[in-house]
């Protein structure tokens, strides 16, 4: 009995539903990783011909995947799993996180043939004929400006839109694209008996019945008031009518939302026990991931350099994003993107430090904290958290510094002035720095 104790050790899935690939990991109790794989969507998805997993139209700013992509991928990683001798029946639970705002539109009746899809088959042969929408909208997109001008006026402005759902209008926020579909094609928003995230999506494939938006995902729609946890009225109002049926009640990102669908255990073996916990957004799962707790702060400095923050008592802003916590809903995280990141270093490193990181960090290291009062913001590209650009020299006195800075005074004015500007806006958004000083 022993190798079959062994065999049936529990263990979880997690699923990341991304913009160019879906990848899944299987943990067990200590949380070590047993499994892992992906279905990269350009490469193992030809079929769809995507680049980089989306569709780029015409105009540049539209920005949309295939929706039976992202189940035929599902179908794939399945099945690859199966052929490996991965023992499904061990999994105790599953749950996963989604390229944020993304939305799907499912079309009158589907969840029968959802509910209802022979185990005989693949999924995405059930689902064919199930969205109203072939092609999701996704976050890349920036074609809804009209849209978030009339979201904002309709509250009240940018900064009343912010202090209800968390952030002022954003191209890429689903109420907004919502909106523009309901402008452009309203039969086919009539059409639509429910709207997922990319997410609730996922998470309905495997519940076999449409799976809720989480709060914290919900954060990043426009929509959801993030006080109360319940979709504002007047923003659902403001983007297409009879929005809140097609969305159905938000719910705690960590929440059970029943238990797999039988599809699962007849075609690949799952026990019939095994749970689905809600999906959340990329973002809030990175926090989860990386175990913030209160008063933390997490940096990717990459591309674009973004700020993680578990926030208590957020007060939103135009500039950056107050979601709901996907660990603990009585509080909340932030999110601050920064787009001139780890080009702007680069530069500034080929510049000054002749290409080389180890220069820069010895021309950065013979400096003083405080830099001798010289400050400096660097814009290569317009700025988002501020809406700024160029390259704006100061020295201890305030006055504009017009012939550049000695290069390691620059070195040392680029790294602090980021990291300032990082702090700044997180205070701004209510992040409390701690003083240890003052407690020693």
């Amino acid at each position: 009995g022993g190798l079959r104790r062994a065999m049936a050790a529990p263990c979880f899935l997690g699923w990341d539903f991304s913009t160019q690939q879906l990848k899944v990991i299987a943990i067990d109790e200590q949380l070590r990783v047993i499994y892992e794989d992906n279905v990269h969507f350009d490469k193992d998805l030809p079929e769809f011909k995507t680049q980089g997993g989306v569709y780029i139209h015409g105009d540049r700013l539209t920005v949309t995947s295939p929706v039976l992509m992202w189940v035929k991928a599902l179908d794939m990683i399945l099945e690859k799993m199966k052929s490996s001798g991965f023992n499904f029946s061990q999994v105790r639970a599953l749950s996963g996180a989604g390229q944020q705002h993304g939305s799907v539109y499912w079309k009158k009746g589907s969840v029968q043939i959802l509910k209802n899809a022979s185990s005989e088959l693949p999924l995405h042969q059930s689902l064919k004929a199930c969205f109203s929408v072939s092609n999701s909208p996704i976050w890349m997109d920036s074609s809804t400006a009209p849209q978030c001008s009339a979201l904002e006026k309709a509250v009240g402005g940018a900064q009343h839109l912010a202090s209800i759902t968390g952030s002022r209008a954003y191209e890429r926020f689903t109420g907004n694209q919502i909106a523009k579909i309901y402008n452009q094609n309203p039969e086919v928003y009539m059409q639509t008996e429910r709207i997922s995230l990319v997410s609730s999506f996922a998470a309905s494939l495997f519940l076999g019945a449409y799976a809720p938006i989480d709060y914290s995902d919900g954060s990043g729609m426009n929509l959801l008031q993030i006080w109360e946890k319940v979709w504002s009225v007047s923003c659902l109002d403001a983007c297409a009518p009879g929005l809140e049926e097609k969305l159905g009640c938000p719910v705690p990102s960590h929440s059970v939302l029943g238990p797999i669908s039988p599809y699962y255990s007849q075609r690949y073996g799952f026990s019939p026990d095994c749970k689905i916990v809600a999906f959340t957004g990329d973002n809030p799962a990175s926090l989860a991931g990386m175990r913030l707790q209160e008063g933390d702060i997490a940096i990717s400095l990459g591309t674009s350099d973004t700020l993680f923050l578990w926030i208590q008592e957020p007060t939103p802003a135009l500039e950056g994003h107050i979601l709901c916590n996907p660990v603990d809903s009585r509080t909340y995280m932030a999110l601050l993107c920064f787009k001139n990141g780890s080009l702007m270093r680069e530069r500034i490193r080929d510049d000054c430090a002749s290409g080389s990181w180890d220069e820069f960090s010895k021309a950065l290291s013979s400096t003083a904290a405080g830099n001798n009062g010289n400050l400096g913001f660097y814009f290569d590209v317009m700025e988002i958290t501020p809406e700024a650009v160029g390259i704006h020299r100061f020295n201890r006195d305030n006055q504009k510094v017009v012939s550049g800075f000695p290069k390691e005074v620059e070195i040392r004015a680029l790294i602090e002035g980021q990291f300032m500007a990082k702090r700044i806006h997180a205070e701004k958004l209510g992040y409390k720095v701690s003083k240890y000083d003052e407690k020693a």
